[in-house]
């Protein structure tokens, strides 16, 4: 049996080609819980990128719209999140993703980042998903955790058919039981058949829903599932970080400390260059 051939690589910014010769990480907070906090880690994103020589793009949402309690902290809104994107954008040279939840948010958003994120709950949405391919941004699509690895396919295609020429796919664990997500290591080469494909490192680790009222995470497993997927074979690697994870508002069960990002994505990017 041959295995399928990689897919072609696909741009996702000026500058930047996901599936080519090079590692892309997707690094940041979740959430963009103040304009220091995010600059700092745009900051500590591009000089690691800079280090180990790797194609950076820098992450952090302006909303997180699918919190588990209607008290959770959600960011900062769309417009002044959408200023410090852009200021982070301007001050290190970085390209951005973010999250979009409604077709309404498209264009505003679209002028500001380069990739547009499908969050993983809203990956069967049609009108969403054809919104952002009709933004002339890459669009990244993170898999449902209720999807077969198959059935993405036929998400990609409404943002082709569009005229969302670069999309591509993230894996980020399906649901095992009610609070714990498991990594099919079979999905990645069945979505590189039509796809890019990147693994979404710290949200695999996560626990939905597990502490009453938020989401927990297992944050020491994300290196060795990192390792397996790179070994099996992706194009990027999504991974997010903060400076003090303990005490982040969203997510920070599950967030590499920025201290430690350099040093994981070092053996990191050893491992991608060896199977690659």
């Amino acid at each position: 049996m041959t295995v399928p051939a990689p897919p072609l690589p696909i741009a996702i910014s000026d500058s930047i080609q996901l599936g080519g010769n090079r590692l892309v990480v997707f690094a940041g907070p979740c959430a963009i819980e103040s304009e220091g906090i995010t600059l700092k880690v745009a900051e500590q994103v591009k000089n690691i990128g800079a280090h180990l020589d790797i194609d950076v793009v820098f992450k952090a949402s302006f909303d997180k719209a699918n919190r588990t309690s209607i008290s959770s902290y959600r960011s900062a809104g769309l417009e002044e999140g959408l200023r410090i994107l852009q200021k982070a954008k301007d001050e290190f040279d970085l390209p951005l993703i973010t999250d979009i939840h409604e077709s309404v948010q498209v264009s505003a958003v679209a002028d500001v980042v380069d990739v547009l994120q499908i969050p993983a709950f809203l990956c069967r949405q049609t009108d969403l998903l054809v919104a952002a391919g009709q933004s002339g941004r890459a669009v990244n699509i993170k898999r449902g955790q209720f999807m077969a690895a198959g059935d993405m396919r036929f998400a990609v295609e409404k943002v082709r058919e569009a005229g969302g020429k670069n999309a591509f796919l993230t894996e980020r664990g399906v649901t095992f039981g009610y609070h714990d997500l498991i990594v099919d290591m079979r999905s990645f080469p069945i979505m590189r058949e039509f796809s890019p494909v990147v693994y979404d490192v710290t949200h695999s680790i996560q626990q939905p829903g597990a502490m009453n009222g938020s989401s927990g995470g297992v944050r020491w497993l994300a290196e060795p599932l990192a390792r397996g997927a790179l070994a099996v074979g992706v194009d990027g690697l999504f991974i997010e970080t903060h400076p003090d994870p303990d005490n982040a508002l969203s997510d920070g069960s599950n967030m590499i400390p920025s201290a430690d990002l350099g040093r994981v994505l070092e053996k990191l990017k050893a491992i991608w260059e060896l199977a690659r």
